[in-house]
């Protein structure tokens, strides 16, 4: 036999009530608890959802994305257009230069700096 096990059931009923003790403390603790707790209201949430928009960082890889396409896509063209029609370099620059254009307004279209197109529905 090792020193905590004893012959009579008397640490048993010393266990149980222990844990009657401590189960009574743990209700109290909880209920203490709930009253002090702010009520929170159902539609809020500390959680960012959809409603709340899109990330920062989401934002940031459109926009930027955004501009680099139209940039590629004006690089692209004015290159093509250069080799096949063998007007070199001039097709590259001016394509180039209006890729940045484009890039620069969907940059702006997509952050909300430019108003809406009016249309029909909205006019009246």
């Amino acid at each position: 036999m090792s020193g905590n096990e004893t012959g009579d059931e008397g640490g048993d009923g010393r266990k149980k009530a222990l844990d009657a003790d401590l189960s009574e403390r743990l209700k109290r603790l909880e209920t203490q608890i709930e009253r002090k707790r702010p009520s929170a209201s159902p539609g809020h949430s500390t959680r960012p959802g959809p409603a709340a928009g899109p990330s920062p960082l989401g934002q940031a890889m459109r926009l930027s994305t955004e501009f680099i396409a139209g940039v590629l896509a004006g690089g692209i063209l004015g290159w093509m257009f250069d080799h096949y029609l063998g007007t070199k370099p001039w097709g590259l620059i001016v394509l180039l230069m209006l890729g940045f254009a484009t890039g620069v307004y969907n940059v702006m279209r997509a952050s909300g700096a430019l108003s809406k197109a009016p249309t029909k529905e909205r006019d009246r």
